[in-house]
């Protein structure tokens, strides 16, 4: 969402106005900056949580809890890269599947096992050294608007093929892959869905077909997408857009009034699947804090808070969704893959002849 990697609808609440975590913990606390009782997460600027949520955990453990944001997560990487060996805190959050196989390689997290592991959907355990642990996930995909639809009487497109159909001509705007995280997850669903020998192709008739790209989620989603709260006001006239699964549910939550209903629809053959992992910091200082707070990220207090603070899905066998998910959001069964792996070897290229096929 808009040029930083956002999951879900976080971004939607930022550009909203909700704000989020800077920082937590006591600072009546007299241990507080001390290498035993101070554990730092360092993380995307998305990061949030509860404020009782997280005193909680600070009470029960006996740390203090710091939040170092720093950007997006390929600049916050970036810095955690740069400083291998000497971090700039103990955890490090916001890692996600197109960017770890270049966390991995750079060797900058230490293997750690976390308690309740196992209440962990296995299919979102990418890394068997455990080196990181997935914390949430959340899928990229286009957004519509219901109204835009209705009044014209077409059935809202479902699936990527049907996005280069002559119905939807001039109707689809999404991110720049260069320069934004959902860009880059629609161009990745598309690999997914085509394979290395046909996204080509795919992305040409979706040109032809009128596609606009922008710069990123902002853009995109806040000033051409008619669909929501800020694309009405900024007159948008784009009534599909690539962004969130969890969109629909932060549009009722901070609509005003809130609508009884989303007015904006997901096409769940469009999407691709995003998973944010936590890992501890090759060299952190405080080791013990920093593996009670990758538990702490797991347990079912945080990931059942973590819907409504960034949006984003559980990763847990237990955790329960709250009723705005479950009564506006949609369960996307078969997003898009694509192995990091494969990613980290291909993503420059990609995104390279993407360029040269779309922008240029």
């Amino acid at each position: 969402m808009s040029t930083t990697k956002k999951i879900a609808g976080a971004a939607l609440a930022a550009a909203l106005g909700v704000t989020t975590l800077s920082a937590c913990g006591g600072s009546d606390d007299k241990s507080a900056g001390t290498t035993d009782k101070t554990v730092t997460l360092v993380s995307h600027d998305s990061f949030n949580v509860t404020d009782t949520v997280l005193k909680e955990f600070e009470q029960q453990s006996g740390y203090t809890v710091k939040v170092l944001k720093s950007g997006d997560a390929g600049a916050a990487l970036n810095q955690e890269i740069l400083t291998k060996g000497s971090p700039r805190g103990d955890v490090f959050f916001g890692v996600d599947n197109t960017l770890l196989s270049r966390a991995l390689d750079n060797g900058i997290f230490t293997p750690y096992e976390a308690k309740g592991l196992d209440a962990v959907k296995p299919e979102y355990v990418l890394d068997k050294e455990h080196r990181v642990t997935p914390i949430d996930s959340g899928d990229i995909c286009v957004n519509y608007d219901k109204a835009y639809f209705a009044d014209k009487k077409i059935t809202p497109p479902q699936t990527l093929d049907d996005l280069v159909k002559p119905e939807y001509k001039d109707l689809l705007v999404t991110e720049n892959a260069a320069t934004s995280s959902p860009g880059l997850g629609f161009l990745l669903a598309s690999v997914g869905k085509y394979g290395e020998d046909g996204w080509k192709d795919y992305w040409s008739k979706l040109k032809a077909n009128g596609v606009e790209v922008v710069d990123g989620w902002e853009q995109a989603y806040n000033e051409r997408f008619s669909g929501s709260a800020g694309g009405k006001k900024a007159k948008g006239d784009r009534p599909l857009v690539v962004s969130y699964a969890s969109s629909p549910p932060v549009e009722v939550l901070y609509g005003e009034p809130q609508p009884a209903e989303a007015p904006t629809g997901v096409a769940t053959g469009t999407c691709f699947r995003q998973v944010e992992f936590a890992g501890l910091l090759k060299g952190a200082k405080n080791e013990a804090g920093g593996k009670a707070l990758v538990d702490f990220l797991i347990s079912k207090k945080f990931q059942e808070d973590m819907p409504l603070q960034m949006f984003v899905n559980p990763v847990t066998k237990d955790a329960a969704l709250p009723e705005l998910f479950t009564k506006h959001g949609v369960v996307v069964e078969k997003p898009e893959n694509v192995a990091p792996e494969t990613i980290a070897k291909n993503r420059e290229q990609w995104v390279k002849a993407w360029t040269s096929l779309v922008v240029k």
